[in-house]
């Protein structure tokens, strides 16, 4: 059997590794283009600093787990993917191209943001521009505020290198002398704190500016030899280790994964290291012994040329109340005052596109449903829902006036495992009934159903969304949610909470897609019968937007359709591992990612189908991981005016767009989209702001 694989592998030319890009590499160019906001004149002035601390911060989390992956793939001796690069390579070629991110965002932030910035009258000073005042202000709050909580801790054989917290912010410090035990000194590590702010604001009468703020690193970096008295201070070099911080529990071999998370979650700040940021002017000598310790290679070493935690200067954003510095305000769209939304959704299905649409008729619909002495049962699935959650506290209400409450946590999701856990707890005190989803695929579909009493009836009403029951990242990412009584859609959301409640079933669907069972197949199916239409020469096209792209079976289905003839267009926001525009294989596909104002989340399906469009909103991107390993909803609009609406809003206004748009070539390269010769600028989001926020 292996054998005939081989033999499929090197016959077949659709798997040739040169028609895939790699997935790790095309994630991390994303952030490029995140930071070409930064770089953008035209976008205001803190959101540019915003974009700048986005592209920082993600860059973060791409470390933590794309590229501590990749290094436990090497370790194991991982086979290359479909793009034919081994684990080793993809790393080396990660830090490559990290190394020239990094140095793009610390030229941005200190040649063009900070200038720009001091000349609005918000500074973020150096050190060597503190004035005498400040200077002493600060040494002041330094032995107030900072001196007190910090436990510098020399390096001898009694006082080993101590562990380093992920992502912390550390000073290596170079001693000389004798402290007061006749020790000498050579090597220190002062750990900041969490409980200290990484940003100080220097009060007005002081600096003589509004808006005066300094870096914790600088603070420390400046007044480190009161730490040390009677020694002399020979350097100080700040330093950042970022470690992989994906929880790797065998849910098989575990009785309880709850607990099993918990304890996982206690050892994950140290787990393996993957990156060193350290001062751009610390001796090799120092950076050696520290690139020994965290077990790294030299290319995994950034040097620094500002703060180690550059993302940090995000609180300059929120603490300058500026609004000509910042986008325009925006009013959401709301329902118009609705009684009941039960009586709402019966009349009419209710499509809101998010965050142009306010989030609050999903809060309501749950508070009403709490209240209600007609509704009977609530599920609901969380993936990500915030502090302080409304929507928990509903549900919380819910069991209380004796409702059944179903709640399926995903304990799994990434970032959020602690956050999760404190939220399942306090349901379960509450009556009620948690579920962790399925062992061995994570509970990514968003879904609400509600079971209500209608005369001698039962009715279901449900919600069902491409994002997460989030109400902050609802007025931030552009995301569909549906609410319907269909009575077919219904009893499907009712059919995939009792096999995610049970011991999972095998069911029938009538109108969703679900994987990891039905999705992959009804993605694949669909892509071949608008091939098949292009072979018996009839229109055919698809249009596909999501966030990333590589599932190497749905890349082959589109190139055979490319083939035959079909017109493809793909809006990837992030990664896309197909390659586009090869003359005979991918020559009628055409992939533009969108970054703007806000984050695109958002996943539609749309296939011609010979003329009755074919359309699916979906919680899953085109990837192996959401189409095969987790357990994901595609769901139709039905109503043809709404549909109408998600194929104009999020499609055909996407394919428009000429200002923040960037089309992917078959290189590898994403060329900036500029409108042609006297065509209009055109953004999508804009005009979602125009048509529907006013």
């Amino acid at each position: 059997m292996n054998a005939q694989i081989e033999a499929l592998t090197d016959t077949d030319p659709l798997r040739d590794s040169a028609l895939y890009f790699n997935r790790e590499l095309g994630q991390l160019d994303f952030n490029f283009r995140v930071l070409a906001q930064a770089q953008d004149p035209q976008v205001p002035l803190l959101e540019r600093l915003r974009y700048l601390c986005i592209s920082c911060t993600n860059l973060d989390e791409f470390f933590e787990i794309r590229a501590g992956t990749m290094r436990h793939a090497q370790d194991l001796g991982l086979a290359a993917g479909p793009d034919g690069l081994s684990p080793a390579t993809v790393l080396a070629r990660i830090h490559d191209r990290a190394a020239e991110l990094v140095q793009a965002q610390y030229e941005c932030w200190n040649q063009v943001l900070r200038p720009a910035l001091g000349e609005a009258g918000v500074r973020v000073l150096a050190r060597d521009a503190w004035t005498d005042p400040q200077t002493q202000w600060l040494r002041q709050y330094f032995q107030d505020e900072i001196m007190p909580v910090l436990s510098p801790l020399g390096l001898d054989p009694a006082h080993p290198f101590p562990k380093i917290l992920n992502k912390s912010l550390n000073i290596v410090v170079v001693l000389k002398g004798k402290d007061a035990f006749g020790r000498e000194g050579h090597l220190a590590i002062v750990r900041a704190p969490r409980s200290l702010p990484r940003i100080i604001q220097i009060p007005e009468e002081v600096s003589g500016g509004k808006h005066d703020f300094v870096f914790l690193s600088a603070v420390l970096s400046a007044f480190v030899d009161e730490l040390f008295p009677g020694m002399q201070v020979k350097g100080a070099y700040q330093f950042r280790v970022t470690r992989n911080s994906e929880l790797l529990v065998d849910e098989e071999e575990v009785d309880n994964i709850a607990l099993a998370l918990r304890d996982e979650l206690v050892g994950r700040g140290y787990l393996r290291a993957v990156r060193l940021e350290i001062a751009e002017q610390c001796p090799d000598d120092i950076v050696r012994p520290l690139l020994e310790n965290f077990d790294l290679t030299e290319n995994a070493v950034y040097r620094i040329n500002g703060p180690v935690n550059l993302n940090r200067v995000i609180q300059v954003y929120d603490l300058v109340q500026r609004p000509e510095l910042k986008f325009p305000l925006f009013q959401q769209r709301v329902l118009p005052g609705v009684e009941s939304m039960f009586d709402k959704i019966a009349d009419g299905d209710v499509l809101l596109h998010h965050p142009f649409d306010a989030f609050t008729p999903v809060l309501e619909v749950i508070r009403q449903a709490a209240e209600d002495p007609n509704v009977l049962a609530i599920k609901q699935t969380l993936y990500r829902t915030g502090k302080d959650s409304s929507i928990v506290e509903h549900l919380v209400q819910a069991a209380r006036n004796g409702k059944d409450v179903t709640v399926v946590v995903e304990l799994r999701a990434r970032f959020d495992e602690e956050a999760n856990l404190g939220l399942a707890d306090r349901l379960q005190e509450a009556g009620v009934q948690v579920v962790y989803g399925v062992v061995g695929y994570k509970t990514h579909a968003k879904m609400l159903l509600i079971v209500r009493r209608e005369g001698r009836k039962l009715r279901r009403y449900v919600h069902l969304g491409t994002g997460n029951y989030h109400s902050g990242t609802a007025r931030g990412y552009t995301d569909f949610g549906l609410i319907t009584a269909d009575p077919d859609i219904g009893n499907d959301v009712h059919l995939i909470f009792q096999q995610l409640s049970g011991l999972a079933p095998l069911i029938k669907l009538k109108r969703l897609l679900q994987s990891p069972f039905t999705l992959h197949a009804g993605v694949l199916k669909r892509i071949d019968r608008e091939t098949r239409h292009a072979k018996a020469g009839k229109p055919a096209r698809i249009i596909a937007k999501m966030n990333a792209l590589n599932e190497p079976q749905v890349i082959r289905a589109l190139y055979q359709a490319s083939q035959a003839g079909v017109q493809i267009d793909l809006i990837v926001r992030g990664a896309c591992t197909l390659r586009p525009g090869v003359a005979g294989i991918s020559d009628n596909i055409r992939v533009r990612s969108i970054v703007g104002r806000f984050l695109e989340h958002h996943r539609v399906y749309w296939f011609a189908n010979d003329g009755a469009p074919d359309l699916f909103c979906s919680s899953a991107d085109w990837l192996e991981r959401n189409l095969l390993r987790r357990v994901e909803t595609g769901f139709p609009v039905l109503d043809p005016d709404l549909a109408a609406r998600v194929f104009d809003e999020a499609l055909v206004n996407y394919l428009a767009d000429n200002v923040n748009a960037w089309q992917l070539d078959s290189d590898g390269d994403y060329k900036r989209v500029v409108p042609e010769e006297n065509a209009a600028p055109h953004s999508a989001q804009a005009r979602l702001l125009a048509k529907i926020c006013g």
